[in-house]
């Protein structure tokens, strides 16, 4: 059985990570290690360099996390990302976006599946909000109890 990898005519990997609501469509190829990172749906969020991941993301620790898979496989600085983002917040776009770019690094070179299955990063994070309930405050917290 062979194996289907998303690769277009420009040699680009394309895959998608899903994370809470937010989706990240991620194209990757060989490049110098730049990111340019939209948001769906507007044109001025456009980041260019690597350097300037933090104007997207706002915080260090973001930046790392989506920096994670080229680290662990050591392919940082090799690679240009092309993601677009749309939906939830700032954390769930970045996981996202680490796993969107792990699918796609598998993709373009199955030689690092195994180092990324082992870490983790191909395995999707299923967690959900749990939808709030009819008669409760909250999707758990219920209303005051009154013996009397």
């Amino acid at each position: 059985m062979e194996v289907r990898r998303n690769i277009d005519t420009l040699g680009r990997s394309y895959a998608t990570g899903r994370r809470k609501e937010a989706v990240a469509r991620v194209w990757i190829k060989p490049g110098s290690g730049k990111f340019n990172v939209k948001k769906s749906g507007s044109g001025n969020s456009n980041i260019q360099k690597e350097d300037n991941l933090i104007l997207y993301f706002k915080r260090e620790s973001l930046c790392q996390k989506v920096k994670t898979p080229f680290i662990q496989t050591s392919t940082l600085n090799r690679y240009d990302v092309t993601a677009t983002v749309k939906g939830g917040g700032l954390s769930g776009q970045a996981d996202a976006l680490a796993y969107g770019i792990s699918k796609a690094l598998s993709n373009i070179s199955p030689d690092l599946h195994s180092v990324l299955r082992s870490n983790g990063f191909l395995t999707r994070d299923s967690r959900v909000v749990e939808r709030k309930k009819y008669g409760q405050h909250k999707a758990r917290k219920k209303c005051q109890y009154s013996k009397r």
